[in-house]
């Protein structure tokens, strides 16, 4: 117990270091960090679901395309 009491003084220090240089952080802090991180990601990448609407979107405007193509090349044959 006297050791402990002892090295106290430079424990408290060495802690309120580690603390100053956030090289220990608290749950709340990294509570803090993660939600920034999830709101970062939902600003710049797009979710999965939405991605696939774009394919389908893409597809059906690949159809129509495919559609008019067809139409002029029929009337021109005509």
């Amino acid at each position: 117990m006297n050791n402990i009491l002892h090295y106290s003084p430079i424990l408290i220090v060495v802690m309120i270091f580690l603390i100053q240089q956030r090289i220990i952080v608290t749950p709340e802090q990294l509570e803090r960090k993660h939600r920034e991180i999830l709101e970062d990601a939902e600003n710049r990448f797009a979710t999965l679901s939405s991605l696939v609407d774009l394919k389908e979107q893409f597809s059906d405007m690949k159809e129509k395309i495919d559609k008019i193509y067809d139409c002029i090349i029929a009337v021109k044959k005509g």
